[in-house]
């Protein structure tokens, strides 16, 4: 067993792997031989992810806020607390706040044979980002 404190800083999301203001904490991240990485995000309202993919997939899970989500090609879906989403293995999609409300996930992702957890593409335009989301 090992315990760690938090002692790690609260990072901002690069630009080039966001739109708006994104707030990263790590939660897992194991030593080899363990391919598993956890980090809870915060999106503020507006903020997004640009269009990625994972090579083995992501599980995102709502905490907190209301976001939307959309995988290419399909409609914006509207998330909120305890809303579990999957992304598929190579799946291109994206992720964040709705423009109005914050939203935070945990983001759970495992590496490929070489350690790559996700393919980072362009990012999100208004246009997509402002798409009538999904009715259910």
């Amino acid at each position: 067993m090992q315990i760690t404190r938090s002692s790690a800083d609260t990072v901002q999301g690069p630009a080039d792997w966001f739109t708006g203001d994104v707030f990263i904490d790590v939660v897992a991240a194991a030593p080899a031989p363990s391919r598993v990485t956890a980090n809870l995000v915060h999106f503020m309202p507006g903020a997004r992810t640009h269009w990625h993919r994972h090579p083995l997939g992501q599980t995102v899970f709502v905490t907190e806020g209301v976001g939307l989500c959309q995988r290419r090609g399909g409609q914006v879906e509207v998330i909120r607390p305890g809303d579990r989403v999957l992304f598929e293995a190579d799946e291109e999609h994206w992720h964040g706040a709705a423009p109005n409300r914050l939203m935070v996930h945990l983001a759970i992702n495992e590496g490929d044979d070489d350690h790559a957890v996700v393919h980072w593409l362009t990012p999100v335009t208004d246009a997509e980002y402002t798409a009538a989301p999904a009715t259910h």
